[in-house]
């Protein structure tokens, strides 16, 4: 199915939004404070924090750059707020109030009138009418002073990048690390909302995109940011429908609550911070009214500064496991009854709200597993582990090593105990529903399918999640899929298949995703193509993760034009033999201009050669007339292709020899690619031409590998040889064969006479070559 990546929005539809829209409001603040943005009006904002430290401080943000929009969705860039006022009503509690030192203040950044980067702090109290903590506040950008009384210094308007509110609680101290006496819960109200002026509207992108099939997937450390509203309007716009999944995430969702020896660490009663829990419930009620279930998503991952020791997974050496990600995130060990516990008591938290939402109870294990470092450990030696596996276990250095037979006992005991963790998981869900729930698995191939840690699939999918332990199998690979390692990527689909037994109608797919934008031409062409792989197995629920990746990268999934690619070609022969009397014409297309000298330039716009033949000469006999006219009928003249066989130049060896294996160099492996593409190249070197093969016989196929031939590949569409292991890196490709030409009629009718005919002379049929995406 097609794509593309939207950069900007062009002439598709856009309308009006007022500047400062509640929707488009972030928030931002450090670790370990919380804090969410919520809308809850057409012209009204919630912002909730939750503070821990003297020194956190929470921002409210409008942008004049749309960062996290799709581009057809985007609000347009106007850094020019003169003649512009903002208005709203302010209410807060628990913050510090507007009148107080360290009360909310306007921190505007752009430049100033000669160009150079410029900050100034707007103190709200200076402008606001009511009390400290219910005002009406109005802020002209063409006669806004900065500083903590008026009259202040100036702001230049007609350049801003961005401004924020700042939002402390009691006790506020700059820079400090100091704990608060307490935990702080606050929150901000800002109503009747209103931007008027000269400059008060923003164009935005209006899109509404047809329904293509495919779902989403979120995250909430990604998007704990934004407004719900703001992502379910790009959710929508962009053709995505049925149910979203949605990762609460590891680090943002969590209560923390302080420890013996002052660190912050995750309540154990599984509470969520309320700025997590307000944002949830308004995004569940946005889906709600959108028509969208959610699958909410809970990970054995968690952040590692607010994990307990003991919870954490470790190595043979006691070393924690970590992730790649900086700060790091852990894994809780499915062997500790504490962390387990906490899993399912967010569960049900999270289960609470779905009910509040009015949507059906379905929830997601995701990606639980025992850590793999990248030494080959495998991090199942925290105590709580060791005691299971009764107080002596093995040590596993190296996954990447043979293993004995111990070693893999104690792998197949680590995944009863992951299975065991899991199920509790799941008994926890269906419980707190008191209804049906739906309890999916997801499963990350690449780590636990790896080929060189062969034996990691007895820990990491195990038997015990074998249908119909959850509803549902989920299934993502992105790590093959964007590396192009489809071999392994099939290997992985039979394997799970194989060995968890879930039909095809209970298995999702989620396909992305890409974490460099500079990878977004390459990886999101895998992506596509690889969620069309995926649909053509037959699995109906495939997902797109992630809507942050889909958002900057502008990926446009386009809906099914309702016919196959394939319709209009009839994969059978032209009934009869082209004899020597045929004519043939390759045809070029070539740009020729001539300078005021006389020397040419020449450039070549066709790579490859387009066949015309004319078939009329092979035509002998009145019946083999009658029979040519009903197969033009039949491909209704030209509206339809089929294959001839070209006399002069059917094979890869030569132009009409027998095919050997080692005819044509395809390409060389490099230890991931599977699939290559058939192809037949004239003349020799680097300036061959090559053409690729899009119609083989099937029967002709001889395939080799590093001089060596194999039997271990399949022929797919279009002459795409798919092998089961990927060629070795460096290993030549060669591949031999017989092959047909894609042609259809050149024109709406064939003259014929039947005089003529009966005279000797041949009608005119020709046929030209179609060109067919290999």
């Amino acid at each position: 199915m097609a794509f593309w990546l939207a950069r900007d929005r062009r002439s598709q539809e856009a309308g009006f939004i007022q500047r400062f829209d509640p929707r488009f409001w972030t928030v931002d603040f450090p670790r370990p404070a919380m804090a969410s943005v919520v809308t809850t009006g057409a012209d009204e904002i919630k912002v909730n924090v939750e503070l821990h430290h003297e020194g956190e401080l929470v921002g409210l943000i409008w942008e004049s750059v749309d960062r996290f929009d799709h581009a057809l969705l985007a609000y347009a860039t106007d850094r020019d707020y003169s003649h512009t006022s903002l208005s709203f009503r302010w209410r807060s509690e628990g913050v510090v109030a507007l009148d107080q030192p360290n009360g909310p203040t306007l921190t505007i950044e752009g430049r100033d009138e000669a160009g150079a980067p410029a900050t100034w702090y707007v103190r709200l109290w200076n402008y606001a009418e009511g009390s400290p903590t219910d005002a009406r506040i109005t802020l002209p950008f063409s006669a806004l002073e900065s500083g903590y009384t008026l009259p202040g210094t100036p702001i230049h308007p007609m350049d801003i990048d961005r401004m924020f509110i700042s939002i402390v609680a009691p006790g506020y101290t700059a820079g400090s690390t100091a704990p608060l006496a307490q935990r702080a819960n606050g929150q901000v109200i800002m109503s009747d909302i209103v931007a008027d002026g000269g400059r008060a509207m923003l164009e935005v992108g209006d899109v509404r995109l047809p329904v293509h099939g495919l779902r989403m997937a979120t995250a909430y450390d990604d998007a704990y940011n934004q407004t719900p509203a703001r992502l379910l309007r790009n959710i929508v716009g962009l053709g995505y429908r049925s149910d979203i999944v949605h990762y609460v995430g590891m680090s943002h969702f969590m209560r923390l609550e302080r420890a013996a020896d002052a660190a912050l660490l995750v309540d154990p009663s599984g509470a969520l911070c309320e700025p997590a829990r307000f944002w949830h419930e308004a995004f569940l009620e946005g889906g709600a009214e959108s028509d969208l279930e959610v699958i909410v998503s809970l990970s054995y991952e968690l952040f590692d500064a607010y994990c307990p020791q003991a919870w954490k997974q470790r190595d043979a050496g006691g070393a924690p496991a970590l992730t790649g990600w900086e700060p790091p995130s852990t894994l809780l060990s499915p062997a500790n009854a504490d962390a387990v516990a906490w899993l399912a008591a967010v569960a049900r938290e999270l289960v609470g709200i779905l009910q509040e939402a009015g949507l059906p109870i379905r929830f997601q294990i995701g990606e639980p597993w025992w850590w793999i470092t990248n030494s080959g450990e495998i991090c199942i030696y925290d105590q709580a582990a060791i005691t299971a596996f009764g107080g002596d276990p093995p040590i596993i250095g190296d996954l990447r090593q043979p293993l004995d037979q111990a070693a893999i006992d104690l792998l197949d005991t680590a995944g009863t105990l992951l299975a065991s963790s899991t199920a509790e998981v799941t008994a926890a869900v269906r419980d707190a529903a008191r209804e049906p729930a739906e309890v999916l698995l997801l499963a990350f191939t690449p780590t636990i399918l790896d080929p060189s840690t062969p034996d990691v699939h007895r820990a990491n999918l195990p038997s015990g999640w074998a249908s119909p332990a959850f509803d549902r199998l989920q299934v993502e690979d992105y790590d093959w899929l964007t590396a192009g390692a489809d071999a392994l990527r099939r290997k992985a689909y039979s394997f799970v298949d194989e060995k968890l037994g879930y039909p095809l109608t209970h298995q999702d797919y989620l396909a992305g995703f890409v974490l460099d934008p500079a990878d977004a031409e390459t990886f999101w062409a895998r992506i596509d193509r690889g969620i069309d792989e995926v649909a053509a197995r037959g699995v109906e629920r495939l997902y797109v993760w992630a809507l942050p990746q889909v958002a900057r990268d502008g990926y446009t999934r386009l809906p099914p034009t309702g016919k196959s690619e394939m319709q209009s070609f009839d994969d059978l022969l032209y009934p009869f033999a082209l004899g020597r009397s045929t004519a043939v014409a390759p045809e070029f297309s070539t740009s020729i201009s001539v300078t005021a000298s006389g020397h040419e330039r020449r450039n070549a716009l066709w790579s490859d050669a387009r066949m015309h033949f004319d078939v009329g000469p092979g035509i002998r006999s009145e019946s083999e007339l009658a029979e040519l006219i009903a197969f033009f009928r039949a491909r209704r003249g030209p509206a339809r292709g089929f294959r001839i066989s070209d006399p002069f130049d059917h094979s890869s060896n030569g132009m009409t020899g027998l095919p050997t294996a080692f005819d044509q160099l395809l390409g060389n492996g490099d230890g991931f690619e599977a699939d290559f593409q058939l192809i037949k190249s004239y003349g020799p070197g680097p300036e061959a031409q090559v053409r690729p093969i899009t119609r083989p016989r099937g029967d002709s196929l001889l395939i080799s590998v590093d001089g060596v031939q194999t039997e271990d590949w399949s022929l797919g569409p279009l002459g795409l040889i798919s092998f089961g292991s990927a060629p070795p890196e460096g290993a030549e490709v060669r591949a031999g064969f017989l092959f047909d030409v894609p042609v259809r009629f050149a024109e709406d009718r064939i003259d014929i006479a039947g005089i003529n005919f009966a005279a000797g002379e041949a009608p005119s049929i020709p046929l030209i070559e179609l060109r067919e995406a290999g």
